[in-house]
């Protein structure tokens, strides 16, 4: 049966094509560095399993140290020349953007067709699995339409994940942490605490306190999923589903969509509002952030309002 296990797999080789890469690029000024954090994600991805829980947090030690050293740098990866992409943009035009598209028709169909194929794939991960299929399916694609060296799909991943640098795997860090922060019982003392602020009975002050704690949580560190489980566990379960009978799936769909209003303020959420700045050389690099703030606060006013009127009956 297909599931994460498969996509791990997939991804670790995408690292370790990166690493080997890395390796070989007599260009890169940080090559050793490169080579072992694209090496070290490799080794993450397909061995997590078997190296447990000790061996997985020294491997995100080693991360971070090689992250402040440098890694995983910028190298020369042999790519099409700026000459060449504008002549295949002047022969081709949108069409090029056609194969972005096969990714996520792939996901929804993968969505509504693996669980009429019982034992093929993971009925709980068939999303992400039509996702993995579409991105393999996509790549295919494009070697055959452009008849690139084979290497260019690693080469160019490379390329636009050194750009990005380590704040591409900054999401599954917050993710983490907010599992910690669960863990260690910080939802139990945001629950303790909820009353006192929330007059009793009243829905919307709950319904408030539970989507502001998720934008303001997800503000600070940077991911809405890094706030989930403490919001949800201090008051989304407690307060507005155990006490008031409201929805579980609307509460935590919706709450979820409510933090990410707070993402799109934060510069911690590196990889979505300051890499990108960088990238288009822009001159503020809080130029992104600026420019979504009324969508921020339009999206949390909405979600809250959603909240209030749908997850209750």
């Amino acid at each position: 049966m297909i599931g994460l296990p498969q996509l791990y797999a997939l991804a670790g080789l995408v690292f370790a094509g990166w690493a080997m890469a890395t390796l070989r690029d007599p260009h890169h000024p940080k090559r050793a560095l490169g080579f072992g954090f694209w090496g070290l994600m490799a080794l993450e991805f397909l061995a997590g399993d078997a190296i447990g829980d000790l061996g997985n947090g020294l491997i995100l030690l080693a991360l971070v140290a090689l992250a402040l050293a440098g890694a995983p740098g910028r190298g020369r990866p042999a790519t099409s020349t700026p000459a060449e992409r504008s002549a295949s943009l002047t022969a081709r035009g949108n069409r090029l953007f056609l194969p972005a598209l096969i990714v996520p028709g792939v996901a929804l169909a993968g969505t509504l067709l693996f669980p009429r194929l019982p034992g093929l794939v993971d009925p709980k991960q068939v999303t992400l699995v039509g996702l993995g299929l579409g991105a393999i399916i996509a790549t295919a694609a494009l070697l055959l339409w452009l008849r690139p060296p084979a290497s260019a799909a690693v080469a160019e991943g490379r390329r636009l994940a050194e750009g990005v640098g380590w704040a591409m795997i900054l999401p599954q860090l917050l993710a983490s942490l907010g599992l910690v922060f669960a863990l260690a019982g910080v939802g139990d003392i945001i629950g303790a605490l909820a009353p006192l602020a929330i007059p009793d009975g009243s829905r919307l002050a709950a319904v408030l306190a539970f989507t502001g704690g998720m934008a303001i949580f997800a503000l600070l560190m940077g991911n809405a999923f890094a706030a989930f489980p403490v919001l949800m566990g201090g008051i989304g379960l407690p307060v507005l589903v155990g006490a008031m009978g409201g929805d579980p799936v609307v509460i935590g769909a919706v709450g979820m969509l409510a933090g990410f209003s707070g993402t799109l303020l934060s510069p911690m959420a590196a990889n979505f509002n300051i890499v990108p700045a960088a990238l288009l050389g822009l001159p503020d690099r809080y130029a992104v952030i600026r420019a979504q703030w009324p969508t921020s606060v339009a999206l949390w006013l909405f979600n809250s309002a959603l909240i209030w009127g749908a997850a209750f009956r």
